[in-house]
């Protein structure tokens, strides 16, 4: 496969890339725009980056936004509710279905590595049963890692523990936890200690629910980091929300990042949903509820965006496009500033290859896999400012989705 006239970022000028078996096989600057009439992608100066990653999403509960009752308060309490209701309703085909069409929708926008949190307090684990056996099917498509999620608690479960152990039967990824969510402050603490245990025996990445919620008196982000930091287990950890960070005091934030710097765990942000769920128990002013975003990268610390759901019972919208999201985000956490557009998209692909300990794989560069996307606009900021649409999106060298950009038939010229 040969592309021609590509825009790479951080980078002046066009490129010619070559791939060959399923692999980035050369880089090559050009002089100036080129034809070739044997390029399989003229990429017409538009950005060629990696994919997008969905670093954490939902799927066992898409597209069940008003099912079997909608979330009138809007607060992430009665989305547990709500889910809790439909999770008798589950089916094999129910999971299937949805998934697939969401999965669908996900790849037309780009993105080829998905981290997704199934909910384990389902004692017959129906959606996890059904999503792992979907895994065959979607590997031509994506990279998909499952979280086993305890979305009602651990211990705060009955057989809440053995739920989460039946799982590793299952194909999960990844060791999950919502120690907030948990009855007490000591159950939440405890929570966290043996989901960290449990991902090191059983050599697990670990993504945490962690402080979901608007209370500045939960802070189990600093137990996660502490286990992190003494297991040097770090890079392998993510905290997921930690939006009571947003109203955690300045000077114990100070104290904070320390310990976070040191144990060196990932973030992850849904600004979207977190702009939505957050701040429902404030008259005014009303908190956003997003986490230290701005704070947390200038401090160099791995952060990244996730849509977090699609047309459920926390967010009855989402689309599947993550530049949505980034803007979305970028506008909530006070980032409009040039440093902060100029590098916007590392937040919906290298921060979040990193989070889901892919980045050795990931990337434009010769040797890696040839897996990338095409998208209107030369650099992160033109993209964002257009929302470019995603014009190919590659996978070892095989395009699975073209699309033409919008062209418009007649209308007023004003300018030269």
């Amino acid at each position: 496969m040969i592309i021609i006239n590509a825009s790479l970022r951080g980078k002046d000028g066009y490129y010619t890339i070559v791939c060959d078996n399923g692999k980035f096989k050369s880089i090559v600057p050009q002089q100036d725009r080129i034809e070739n009439p044997h390029a399989d992608i003229d990429a017409g100066g538009n950005l060629l980056c990696p994919p997008f990653v969905e670093p954490h999403i939902h799927l066992d509960a898409v597209l069940t936004a008003g099912e079997p009752r909608w979330n009138m308060s809007g607060t992430l309490f009665e989305g547990i509710e709500c889910w809790a209701e439909r999770k008798p309703m589950l089916t094999h085909d129910d999971v299937q279905q949805r998934v697939l069409k969401t999965v669908e929708l996900l790849s037309e926008n780009g993105i080829q590595h998905i981290r997704t949190h199934i909910d384990t307090t389902d004692p017959d684990l129906v959606a996890l049963k059904a999503i792992n056996d979907l895994r065959p099917k979607l590997s031509p498509y994506i990279d998909l890692q499952i979280v086993a999620f305890p979305q009602e608690g651990i211990l705060s479960f009955p057989e809440g523990k053995k739920l989460m152990e039946k799982t590793l039967d299952y194909g999960v990824d990844v060791i999950g936890g919502i120690p907030h969510f948990e009855y007490t402050r000591e159950y939440g603490v405890q929570s966290v200690v043996w989901v960290m245990e449990l991902a090191e025996k059983h050599h697990k990445l670990v993504d945490i629910h962690c402080d979901e919620i608007d209370d500045e008196a939960s802070r189990f982000l600093e137990v996660l980091a502490t286990v992190a930091l003494e297991k040097g287990m770090g890079e392998r950890v993510t905290a997921s929300h930690t939006t009571a960070m947003h109203s955690y005091n300045n000077a114990y934030c100070h104290k904070l990042f320390r310990l976070l710097k040191q144990s060196k765990i990932n973030f992850i942000s849904c600004p979207t949903e977190s702009i939505h769920l957050q701040g429902r128990f404030d008259a005014y002013p009303k908190r956003r509820g997003i986490t230290r975003v701005k704070e947390i990268r200038a401090a160099g610390m791995n952060i990244c965006f996730a849509q977090d759901s699609i047309q459920d019972p926390w967010y009855s919208l989402g689309n599947g496009k993550l530049l949505r999201v980034l803007d979305s985000g970028l506008h909530s956490c006070h980032m409009m500033g040039y440093e902060d557009l100029s590098t916007a998209l590392d937040l919906i692909t290298d921060n979040s290859a990193k989070a889901l300990n892919i980045a050795a794989r990931y990337g434009i560069e010769v040797g890696k896999p040839a897996n990338f996307i095409v998208i209107e606009g030369k650099n992160d900021i033109e993209v964002i400012q257009k929302q470019g649409e995603v014009l190919y999106s590659v996978r070892q060298g095989k395009i699975l989705l073209s699309r033409q950009p919008a062209v418009i038939s007649e209308r007023v010229r004003l300018t030269q």
